[in-house]
């Protein structure tokens, strides 16, 4: 007979530990434990069963692998935590003592300092596993650099984290490595594109944020601790990467001043080229340039070529053209699914050259620092703002004939006034030292304005945008995400209605057209009925207050004491009806003959023959009716048929089948809502114009 098992002692029991149990069995705090957990990279799991797994009547709700909790057992961290609880007693005992001089020395001295370099290593082998994780870190680091100073949040973890996402920013715009961008509600999502991984991050809007009590920032502050260290990690990588020394050099006054991305100063490691900030233009840079663009100017004339060197070189100038433009491939079955298509932006160096020739201005209303981020990761080298928002970052002033573009989100700003004439005065002008500046809220002359969004839809766009559909006060085009591919039967804002709605649809839309002619149409009869009926009560009028008018006949031709009256009773001789004359016996010949005609045709056509005197409505109306029914004939003959296929299905396709057709059902009926709720909106406006 064999030996009984004991119970939890194999299977899944043994696979699994509590909470409590981990706890217990490394000897720390529940709160070093999560700490713990959260740097190694371990989570709760789920069993199949608790009740199997839990050794007790009572099932937990907190598993771990046993594997994790005996490889935590071998972590140097556990030490630190250790020292740290001993540390603490002994701060608790001086300060019991009232003894806070050596309490605050046992705390400056004896604090252990946790470094996570090595688990660094561990979660990450390669560079690429620490790209791939690199999202969660981006979003939670770019959060709290943007929150305020407070009890659960130090000034100086604030400083850490602005200081690393500025550096990341600085190597993205020096490799032109931002993709795409989409203001949502939560934020600003950002992609970037680095050695061939996506990374996706969030950026919160830089509005006052308020820290809620029901916030746990212990276990926020300890992801922000492993954050800081992984990207510092990154950067040093990335930087070294491109031949940049790390840590780039930091002016804490112009950081102080509003400088933000012009506060850091990136240095090749040779030591030989220095890189000035992005948003100021090297003068030795200018000149040598110039230099070069006049040596170019002085060279001779390059001979003229003949017809047909000239004809072979722009046909090698088309083939290479050719050769570097993108394959847009099209699909061969009109209703087949819409092909991915290439994007524009794909490459760094057609996105460094989108904005490259531009020299843009950013009002005082707009988003200053993500607008910088994205025209310098772009290729604008020329990015001017207020004076007021940060002195050392900004290239020009407002009035620079140099801005090219001005970003502006207020209300239209009118056209510049004409010159005043000898005697009259501005108000508006302000004169300093002799010096008069330009109108308040007024354009200045070739320049061009627009508003903040032409920049996001540019750039995932891959091209620039038409700037009279984003100028100032204009209505914006619909701000779609780039990542958001609209698929067969989806609604498509950038398509009209009638490229996507269907026939049933489109026949409802005709019908409400209809009824609202007909309604218009009865307004006027009325109208008209209502005319008639007042001439008839003046007619009326006349007769009561002037009885019958009665003309004497004067001519010869008519005997005497004869007389017309009109209105009278005795002019029935007047209204008999004298037949038909040769003209108009035609006329009715002519409909007959094309009533006959057209019945003809609408049998050869399959349809139902038109009554003589029908009008358009109701011939309008037939057709639809007509429509209608053959459409619901093929809807029922399709799903006769679809239901004869379904009766040879197995019982698990067809319940796959059935779910697959439920849910392709609501997401029409979404697509329809959002149809519909455009069509109001385009009547709504239609009326209003």
């Amino acid at each position: 007979m064999g030996r009984e098992k004991k119970r939890g002692t194999s299977g899944a029991t043994k696979n699994y530990l509590t909470r409590s149990q981990a706890v217990r069995k490394l000897q720390i705090s529940l709160a070093d434990f999560r700490r713990l957990c959260i740097f190694k990279g371990i989570y709760p799991r789920e069993p199949r069963s608790k009740k199997r797994v839990s050794k007790s009547s009572t099932p937990s709700t907190t598993f771990y692998y046993a594997k994790d909790i005996q490889y935590l057992l071998h972590e140097p961290l556990l030490n630190k935590f250790r020292d740290q609880k001993a540390l603490a007693k002994k701060i608790s005992k001086a300060l019991g003592r009232n003894e806070v001089s050596d309490a605050s020395r046992l705390e400056r001295n004896l604090k252990p300092r946790m470094r996570l370099d090595h688990i660094i290593k561990e979660r990450y082998p390669t560079f690429v596993d620490a790209l791939r994780d690199l999202d969660d870190a981006l979003s939670m680091l770019f959060l709290f650099a943007n929150l305020p100073s407070t009890a659960e949040v130090p000034a100086n973890i604030i400083a850490k984290c602005q200081r690393l996402t500025l550096e990341f920013e600085h190597y993205l715009i020096r490799t032109h490595s931002l993709r795409k961008s989409f203001l949502s509600i939560k934020g600003i999502y950002y992609q970037a594109t680095i050695q061939g991984q996506d990374i996706l991050w969030l950026v919160p809007y830089r509005f006052v944020q308020r820290t809620g009590a029901d916030v746990d920032y212990r276990i926020m502050a300890t992801f922000v601790e492993f954050y800081t260290t992984l990207l510092g990690f990154v950067n040093f990588r990335l930087y070294t990467s491109i031949g940049l020394v790390y840590p780039p050099t930091f002016d804490l006054k112009s950081e102080e001043q509003g400088a933000e991305l012009g506060a850091f100063q990136l240095e090749a490691q040779n030591g030989e080229e220095q890189q000035p900030a992005d948003n100021e233009v090297d003068a030795e840079t200018n000149e040598k340039a110039q230099a070069e663009a006049d040596r170019l100017l002085s060279l001779p004339a390059e001979p003229q070529r003949d017809e047909e060197e000239q004809a072979e070189a722009d046909v090698e100038d088309i083939e290479a053209n050719q050769a570097s433009a993108l394959d847009q491939f099209a699909s061969i079955d009109e209703k087949a699914d819409t092909l991915l298509q290439p994007s524009a932006t794909a490459d760094s160096a057609t996105a460094g050259k989108l904005f490259e020739t531009f020299t843009v201005f950013l009002s005082r209303e707009t988003p200053r620092h993500s607008l910088e981020f994205i025209l310098k990761a772009f290729g604008c080298k020329r990015v001017g703002w207020d004076s007021s928002l940060g002195e050392p970052g900004a290239y020009c002033a407002e009035d620079d004939k140099r801005i090219t573009h001005q970003i502006v989100d207020r209300p239209d700003l009118p056209l510049p006034s004409p010159p005043l004439t000898d005697g009259e005065t501005d108000m508006d002008v302000d004169e300093v030292d002799g010096v008069v500046t330009k109108r308040a809220n007024e354009r200045v002359p070739g320049r061009i304005y627009v508003q903040p969004q032409w920049v996001w839809d540019s750039i995932n766009a891959g091209q620039l945008q038409r700037p009279d559909l984003y100028a100032p006060g204009a209505t914006l085009p619909p701000h779609l995400s780039p990542w958001v591919k609209p698929k067969k039967g989806d609604y498509d804002p950038t398509l009209s209605l009638a490229a996507q709605e269907t026939a049933a649809e489109a026949e409802m839309e005709d019908e409400e057209d209809i009824v609202d002619e007909g309604s218009g149409g009865e307004e006027v009869e009325g109208v008209r009925g209502d005319g008639e009926a007042r001439e008839m009560e003046e007619e009326l009028d006349k007769e009561e207050d002037g009885g019958m008018d009665v003309n004497l006949a004067g001519s010869e031709d008519e005997s005497e004491g004869e007389v017309e009256v009109s209105g009278g009773a005795d002019a029935d001789e007047d209204d008999e009806w004298g037949g038909i004359s040769g003209d108009e016996a035609e006329d009715v010949g002519d409909s007959a003959a094309r009533q006959a005609q057209a019945e003809l045709e609408a049998e050869a056509l399959g349809k139902a023959p038109v009554q003589a005197g029908t009008t358009e409505k109701e011939k309008r109306k037939r057709e639809r009716e007509v429509a209608q029914a053959k459409r619901a004939r093929e809807e029922r003959e399709q799903q006769e048929q679809v239901e004869r296929q379904k009766m040879m299905m197995p019982r698990r396709k067809r319940k796959v089948y059935e779910k697959m057709v439920y849910s392709n059902a609501r997401k029409d009926e979404e697509a329809e809502k959002l149809r519909a709720k455009r069509r109001k909106i385009e009547r709504g406006g239609a009326a209003k114009s």
